[in-house]
């Protein structure tokens, strides 16, 4: 039998529609260059355009507003990186003489943090903002670390380990009062939550393809129209000049589909997960009483997450020890050492709890059956390790 897929936030099976969409694409006539302005050249385009109408449409954009990239790493990077040096003067000014300033939270995802990190190696100034024991930030907290230079605030929509769903449209009432850009990395958020651009008030949003049942390798950045970025790859002037490279096409294509389906179940969808999270949440409980804690915000977050921690057990030894189960953990023993899920430091998470941590995310495809297998499986070998 194969494994019970526990792991939707690593990424998701491409949903059937999605690669028949893909398909058609790659056999048909929509082979051309978008650029090109012959038969092929226009059909190509026009299946660009397409998926662009239906990306925007999800999240309440207009079409000029999309940019396809290579993926969500890559569109979080352009929100951050081409922002933050948005022009070669300006950014000579802010390094000699008055800096610029980014602001994060503790718990972002490595496509936020690290080009932070890289900001910071040029001379830029960056502030990390903690969270609450539920991975929550404070907005209050965002306001005392904006500074007269902060130029940018980029603020994860929901976490990838907990699902903590952040209060972006507070902070971005902050950004909007002081005239601060603000990006949101919604890649796991993207067709689990409804997402309205206007409503969140964000100038830059991430999105994901292989989060949301389309393939790997593609992705898309809200850009609110107005706001002045630069291009984070050069060359010739795809995308509407920010972002050089012959579009993936079929990829694109395979992605609009992805997020109007998505869109589309989202009401039908939320429920069925939040039941069958639930239903593993209390069935661990059941069997494990109070050594199983919850992680993470109890009502606001991603109706598919459940990270729990089982006190007494290691997450990654219980996962090593049921191959029956493909999950994630938020620790790991690498050559001998245990290395601990950083969102969870950053939530002040006990040693104990956060060794035994536990991600258990649900998808389209998961069912109940599946749910109580997995709490048979996961509770024996559990009690094993006790033992």
């Amino acid at each position: 039998m194969k494994p019970i897929y526990l792991d939707y936030n690593a990424t998701t099976p491409v949903d059937p529609r999605v690669s028949k969409i893909i398909c058609d694409s790659l056999t048909g006539e929509e082979f051309g260059n978008p650029s090109s302005t012959h038969h092929y050249g226009k059909t190509a385009r026009q299946i660009v355009d397409h998926a662009r109408e239906k990306i925007a449409k999800s999240i309440n954009a207009e079409a000029d507003e999309i940019i396809f990239t290579g993926g969500g790493t890559e569109s979080s990077n352009q929100a951050i990186l081409a922002t933050m040096m948005s022009d070669l003067t300006g950014f000579l000014k802010r390094l000699f003489s008055r800096k610029g300033h980014l602001i994060i939270s503790a718990i972002e995802h490595p496509a936020t943090y690290k080009p932070a990190q890289f900001l910071s190696s040029l001379g830029f100034e960056i502030t990390t903002v903690g969270v609450d024991r539920q991975g929550l930030v404070d907005p209050g907290e965002i306001q005392k670390a904006i500074r007269k230079n902060t130029k940018l605030i980029s603020i994860m929509h929901s976490n990838n380990e907990v699902g903590t769903l952040q209060p972006i449209e507070k902070i971005s009432e902050i950004t909007r009062s002081r005239n601060i850009l603000f990006h949101t990395d919604a890649a796991q958020s993207t067709g689990k939550v409804p997402l309205d651009v206007n409503k969140l008030g964000v100038d830059f949003l991430t999105i994901a393809g292989h989060k949301l049942y389309a393939p790997k390798g593609i992705g898309a950045l809200y850009i609110r129209k107005g706001v002045k970025t630069v291009p984070y790859l050069h060359g010739a002037g795809h995308e509407s000049g920010l972002r050089a490279g012959t579009e993936n096409v079929h990829y694109i294509a395979g992605l609009g589909e992805a997020s109007i389906i998505a869109t589309e179940n989202l009401a039908k969808e939320t429920p069925r997960l939040i039941a069958l999270r639930e239903q593993l949440f209390e069935g661990l409980k059941n069997e494990l009483g109070d050594r199983v804690v919850l992680n993470g915000h109890p009502t606001l977050r991603l109706p598919n997450t459940l990270n729990v921690s089982i006190i007494g057990c290691k997450g990654w030894e219980i996962l090593e020890k049921t191959p029956e189960i493909a999950a994630s953990t938020g620790s790991a023993c690498h050559e001998g050492k245990v290395l601990h899920s950083a969102v969870l430091c950053a939530m002040s998470t006990p040693l104990k709890q956060s060794e035994g941590a536990l991600r258990l995310t649900l998808g389209r495809y998961t069912s109940s059956e599946e749910i109580t297998k997995a709490i048979d499986l996961i509770c024996k070998t559990a009690r094993k390790l006790m033992a």
